[in-house]
């Protein structure tokens, strides 16, 4: 009877709305370390590359490892200092995300939407050129898509998804609104431009990813050289994992 009682007890805290809410291992959500650092988690809408809400981003939130998000905590920090913001655009990525770009990737189809994202490339080249990983190191919570947000600015500019924008290496009033700095591309920009230390990008543009990459070293985060935004931590990694993003 004990061992009824006892398995009933844990089958319904696991129903719970705080037991679904928990986070596994090491995670925690970023909200909870620093609330003042912005969030415009992507994958959790349909203003990115696939165009849709992708698989396993049941809520908008950024959760990444405890050791990470200290670590933002201090870039944040000094940041404001200068009247600036880190984004988040992208934190842990469930492994069920990724497997949906793949499947995404080998569809045959390409929409104008999607063209935004990468205007010279067929997306069946954006796996074996280096764009997109079928197993990232956003999995493990190691790893974070981020820019830097002018707070003196105004950016009040928003996306919207019934309007026609030029694709992610225009000048930045053409492409669509992000709320950040120009960066010389828009963010998830599968192209050369988009290469952190490309030649062509403006002076202004070349400042501000370089004010960013000083900012996330200071810290011990390590930039990915093809894409400007990307960034992880060495040794805070480990397993992947795939659990679904929910609400805080």
């Amino acid at each position: 009877m004990k061992v009824i009682v006892i398995a009933l007890v844990i089958g319904t805290a696991a129903l719970s709305p705080i037991a679904s809410q928990a986070l596994p291992g090491d995670f925690v959500f970023l909200r909870d370390v620093d609330p003042t650092i912005l969030q415009d988690i992507r994958y959790a809408g349909s203003n990115n590359f696939v165009g849709r809400r992708l698989s396993g981003y049941e809520a908008a939130e950024c959760v990444v490892k405890r050791r990470v998000g200290l670590a933002l905590k201090a870039v944040q920090a000094e940041l404001v200092k200068q009247k600036l913001s880190l984004k988040m655009f992208d934190c842990y990525r469930p492994a069920r995300a990724s497997r949906d770009m793949v499947v995404w990737a080998r569809n045959g189809r390409e929409t104008p939407a999607e063209r935004r994202h990468n205007p010279t490339l067929p997306k069946k080249d954006l796996f074996r050129l280096g764009y997109i990983a079928e197993r990232s190191q956003h999995s493990t919570g190691a790893a974070l898509d981020l820019t830097l947000v002018d707070l003196a600015a105004d950016n009040s500019a928003t996306f919207d998804p019934a309007k026609t924008y030029a694709d992610c290496t225009a000048p930045e009033s053409a492409r669509a609104p992000e709320g950040s700095v120009d960066m010389g591309t828009g963010y998830d920009c599968a192209d050369v431009k988009s290469h952190t230390a490309a030649r062509s990008i403006t002076p202004d543009q070349r400042r501000w990813r370089n004010l960013l990459l000083a900012a996330m070293a200071k810290q011990g985060f390590v930039n990915y050289s093809k894409e400007w935004w990307h960034f992880s931590m060495p040794g805070a990694g480990g397993q992947a994992y795939d659990f679904p993003i929910r609400r805080r």
